[in-house]
């Protein structure tokens, strides 16, 4: 791998971790363990909720385990990037936002113990509580736009081959 896209990939990660680290110091700051506050009400909390899980919540109660499966998550992909379109600037990007996204929550379970989630959309049901997707941060984004990217070139580099692809014999 060259230089140049090793870079921006490097570039992409840190950014994403130091945006996802900003943004839950500031909800350590300004929410108690717990807390939250309504900016739209109805549809939009900012939380303070530790997850000891994985998304939504699975594996609840595994941090130690989880942080040695984002551990050796980073180890794999970073040497195994080659497999996933690293050659592209897209496929730079989707792969800076996994490693930025995986380390910002990784980090976050080596020095709190859990992962902060603080982004909490939900509907206000009438007399019944109310019904919320599972609170995320900054690295959730990352890891899921990252994820999300790599599948969209996946399926388009295979639904748009290589013209060098399209002139070799098939192997019989």
């Amino acid at each position: 791998m060259s230089w140049i896209p090793a870079k921006r990939m490097a570039l992409v990660a840190v950014l994403v971790f130091l945006f996802d680290q900003a943004t839950k110091l500031a909800v350590l700051h300004l929410l108690g363990y717990a807390e939250q506050k309504v900016v739209v009400s109805g549809f939009f909390k900012f939380v303070y909720w530790g997850n000891t899980g994985a998304a939504w919540s699975l594996f609840y109660g595994y941090n130690r385990v989880l942080a040695v499966v984002s551990l050796v998550a980073l180890v794999v992909l970073f040497l195994n990037h080659r497999h996933f379109d690293s050659h592209t600037v897209l496929g730079q990007i989707a792969l800076g936002l996994m490693f930025g996204g995986i380390m910002g929550n990784l980090y976050d379970r080596v020095r709190v113990g859990h992962v902060i989630d603080f982004i909490y959309f939900y509907v206000q049901r009438r007399g019944s509580g109310e019904i919320g997707f599972p609170a995320f941060n900054v690295a959730d984004v990352a890891i899921c736009s990252g994820v999300g990217l790599i599948f969209l070139l996946s399926w388009y580099n295979e639904r748009h081959p290589k013209e060098e692809a399209r002139t070799l014999p098939k192997a019989s």
